[in-house]
């Protein structure tokens, strides 16, 4: 017997913009694999030299979608690419492919967007931006428009830390409108070079640009049936459809990374600081659940009214930290160690500015540079410390947000929540309550091993693994002996001076 939101997805059309990216693909698997959906239009960006075609046969053998295979092997052909490009003053997109989806989409999602904090202001206002903008315009053609879910992020207004579920033009020193404007009457280069004076407050051209389009939809989506969902930062699958799975090293999964393979050891974090981390599926299960009550909502009031916003993050009942995070990211070390480490696996976590580059220098520079010497020694090509300075530019990046606290409302979320039935909530979870964090981190780290690293789940892998990292454990332990000798050495000959 089908679910309310079961039901509510059978026979409809969908385009899914995003749908080649993290989220995106999760969202597309769990709607293939639990309903009956007439037809997925994705939106994918042609490559040169590539066929769209063979495009979607390579991402389509993703382990996102094995699960999805085995239960509905023909799902996949439900799923129908259009040529476009969010980059593009007209999505890309042809007006034969235009017309086809006015006619033809009921729901729309809308996740595409660059997640680059340092993406150069011009890209991230095109993407993040100006394609929100197009999208809502494709979306009044559409006539048997339902639902458009727009995905934004819980930090679009980040430059407060208790957020409500509520639109926030007054951050903006310069309303969507006016640079959209503006966009278009000055060179990329010029436009790039305003944005310390446009972004003010904010700390990246992502979380700016999701703002201003969050400001595009509280302008110009009246009379449409939208609804914007805003998740925290999204990390492995907890559950669907491989438990740990993840397919990106962004912020806390390349911390995870990192220290697992003994090259991360040292990062501005304020341990005390709480942790706004969601699993991937339980977003992708919140964005397809807001759908279907955007067109209960919706169906039952006749007429559209005001965008809902629907937030996630962890709840005050059951919070985790950074130091918790880190510790269970440590707890990795007896539980699934990687076999390819270079050191053993630890991390300090400092909050003094100052103090980060020069613990930089000693805990990853210093040894960068021996162990690139000992690389070209051998005839290979040297390569760690081009690699910290990029690890280092990325922490700097990363920094505003290891080291503060936000506190996200979620009302609007329990009520929809709610509002679902005992069968659709157990379906599409998204709980935070209910998640066990350390059980979680277990699974996350197990994938990061298989997906991030590459290395099979094996017992045999693990054990090769286990026998490494006692090695790499003794050496850890004589160095810091042998540091601590060194230390104790030279206070002693300077007391001898001084006396």
């Amino acid at each position: 017997m089908e679910t309310d939101i079961q039901r509510c997805f059978r026979s409809k059309t969908v385009f899914l913009t995003g749908a080649t990216g993290f989220l995106g693909k999760v969202i597309l698997e769990k709607l293939l694999r639990t309903t009956e959906v007439k037809r997925v239009y994705i939106l994918v960006r042609p490559k040169r030299g590539v066929e769209i075609q063979e495009r979607i046969i390579t991402w389509s053998k993703d382990a996102v979608f094995e699960l999805l295979h085995k239960s509905k092997p023909e799902a996949l052909q439900r799923v129908w690419p259009i040529a476009g490009d969010c980059l593009e003053s007209d999505l890309g997109i042809s007006e034969t492919d235009r017309r086809l989806l006015a006619s033809e989409v009921q729901i729309v999602i809308h996740g595409a967007a660059t997640v680059r904090f340092n993406e150069p202001l011009h890209v991230a206002l095109a993407i993040n931006t100006r394609a929100t903008r197009l999208m809502l315009q494709l979306g009044r053609e559409m006539g048997q428009l339902e639902a458009f879910v727009h995905i934004s992020t819980a930090f679009s207004n980040c430059v407060i830390y208790d957020i409500k579920e509520s639109f926030y033009p007054e951050h903006l020193n310069c309303s969507s409108d006016k640079v959209l404007g503006m966009s278009g009457l000055v060179s990329d280069e010029l436009l790039d070079n305003m944005e310390s004076a446009l972004l003010a407050s904010f700390p990246n051209t992502y979380t700016y640009t999701k703002a201003l389009a969050e400001d595009v939809i509280l302008k110009e989506s009246a009379g449409l049936p939208l609804c914007i969902f805003r998740p925290a930062v999204i990390i492995a699958a907890h559950k669907e459809p491989i438990s740990g799975w993840v397919d990106n090293m962004y912020g806390p999964m390349a911390i995870l990374f990192g220290v697992a393979r003994g090259v991360l050891r040292i990062a501005t974090i304020d341990n005390n600081a709480e942790a706004s981390l969601v699993p991937v599926d339980y977003c992708a299960n919140l964005a397809l659940a807001s759908a279907w009550k955007t067109i209960e909502d919706c169906g039952r009031s006749k007429s559209p009214a005001s965008p809902v916003i629907y937030q996630l993050a962890p709840n005050e009942k059951n919070k985790i930290t950074h130091g918790e995070f880190i510790r269970h990211a440590l707890d990795g070390r007896n539980n699934c160690p990687l076999t390819k480490m270079i050191w053993y696996p630890f991390i300090h976590c400092i909050t003094v500015p100052w103090l980060y580059p020069l613990a930089a220098f000693f805990y990853h520079t210093l040894p960068a540079y021996f162990f690139d010497l000992a690389l070209w020694l051998s005839g290979r090509k040297p390569r760690l410390v081009k690699v910290y300075q990029k690890i280092h530019k990325t922490i700097s990046i990363l920094g505003p947000f290891s080291c503060k606290s936000w506190r996200f409302d979620m009302h609007n979320t329990d009520r929809l929540r709610q509002a679902m039935s005992e069968e659709d909530r157990r379906m599409y979870y998204f709980d935070m309550v209910s998640l066990n964090w350390k059980e979680y981190f277990l699974q996350a780290l197990r994938g990061m091993r298989q997906f991030l690293g590459n290395e099979a789940p094996t017992p045999e892998s693990i054990a090769q693994g286990m026998k490494l990292i006692q090695r790499l454990k003794l050496l850890h332990h004589l160095l810091q002996i042998f540091l601590c000798l060194v230390a104790g050495f030279a206070v002693w000959s300077l007391v001898k001076l001084v006396v």
